[in-house]
């Protein structure tokens, strides 16, 4: 039989990826900001458009139509300018946010290979075989021994019971 922590161990690396995967929308947002300086940017353009607004809310577009077609203009070019860069960013953000993604899911993959590897052959703990005596080969796989519990179904079930605490308390 394994060492008494196991069942400890895979319990709590379930739960710290099932934590971190619940918190990866707030990491990727995060990294995004601190890859991203150009907030201050969009709001300068856009108190700058702001202001243009206001400087043409108190031109007559009768008697000054020239003045006020020209800042109509410089308004719409400033606009789309702000539009392309708002775009690019949230492209920017897309691509953070996959990026942080496929990298917790690999390192989740390493750690759950890992435990797998590490304990193949010992049963996580042993319980009465007439406990689980229809699906007792299943739950055992792999070490194969009588009422033993394998650490892949040991991973399933942490996995599903550490998954309905979260969403129970979120």
């Amino acid at each position: 039989m394994a060492a008494g922590y196991v069942w400890f161990l895979v319990l709590g690396s379930v739960f710290l990826c099932n934590l971190i995967k619940s918190l990866l929308p707030s990491i990727s947002s995060f990294l995004s900001k601190m890859v991203q300086k150009d907030a201050e940017q969009e709001s300068d353009m856009r108190a700058e458009i702001h202001e243009m607004k206001k400087e043409q809310s108190s031109i007559s577009m009768m008697d000054e139509f020239a003045r006020y077609a020209r800042l109509e203009r410089k308004i719409n070019k400033m606009t789309d300018k702000l539009k392309t860069h708002v775009k690019s960013r949230t492209a920017q953000q897309a691509k953070m946010k996959w990026v942080v993604n496929i990298v917790f899911y690999i390192l989740q993959a390493v750690v759950m290979i890992s435990l797998i590897w590490k304990y193949y052959s010992d049963p996580v703990t042993v319980v009465p075989s007439r406990w689980i005596a229809p699906v007792e080969r299943l739950v055992a796989f792999p070490t194969g021994v009588a009422g033993g519990v394998g650490i892949t179904c040991w991973l399933v079930v942490c996995n599903k019971v550490v998954t309905l605490g979260l969403h129970a308390f979120s």
